[in-house]
């Protein structure tokens, strides 16, 4: 997720201050991923930085509005219109964590990953009944389009786990253990292996 184009896509309409800011990202996202004021301001100084906003005036509370610049306009059009990767490359703790106990000797893999499917299958069922009814008036869309992302992520890391379960108890519970490799690596490097 971009923090830099959410905030450009908002002050593309109309100046704002870092904690309406704040708000704002929270209200179009349903507070999924909740951002503090220090992601904010200091997303907005790089991106003043970059010139894709300028400071504007202060109000009589003195709070600093931001605005978007023509480049910047130009920036979160351009995100808006280009395909992201669906998956984020973010390091994924739960597949790391999968992939160490399976190919670690002495970690029972099967007792690992069954944990881990009872808690995505918890989690899963804990966002259905968190899910409120889109056609209840006090859901907005947006809010809905996040709850059905996060339902949809939860599903597939369910399907994703058994799939794994099934695959380590088809191959034997040592098929994927790797021996600790004692040959050091040549300054600091990795040694290339076949």
């Amino acid at each position: 997720m971009s923090i830099r184009h959410a905030l450009l896509a908002i002050l593309d309409q109309g100046p704002c201050y870092g904690n309406q800011l704040r708000a704002e990202y929270s209200r179009r996202t349903a507070d999924a991923w909740p951002l503090n004021a220090g992601q904010i301001y200091t997303t907005l100084d790089r991106l003043e930085r970059d010139g894709l906003v300028r400071t504007g005036n202060r109000d009589a509370q003195g709070h600093l509005f931001y605005e978007i610049s023509p480049t910047g306009r130009t920036e979160v059009s351009e995100w808006f219109h280009r395909p992201l990767d669906g998956v984020s490359l973010a390091r994924d703790d739960v597949a790391t964590m999968v992939a160490l106990a399976v190919s670690l000797p002495g970690v029972d893999a099967a007792a690992v990953i069954r944990i881990q499917h009872s808690a995505a299958v918890h989690r899963a069922a804990a966002l259905r009944s968190a899910q409120q009814d889109p056609n209840d008036g006090d859901i907005t869309l947006a809010a809905s389009v996040i709850f059905d992302a996060r339902t949809a992520a939860a599903d597939a890391e369910v399907a994703w786990l058994a799939t794994v379960l099934s695959r380590l108890e088809a191959a034997g519970e040592s098929a994927g253990v790797l021996p600790l490799d004692t040959v050091a690596p040549r300054r600091g490097r990795p040694r290339n292996t076949p």
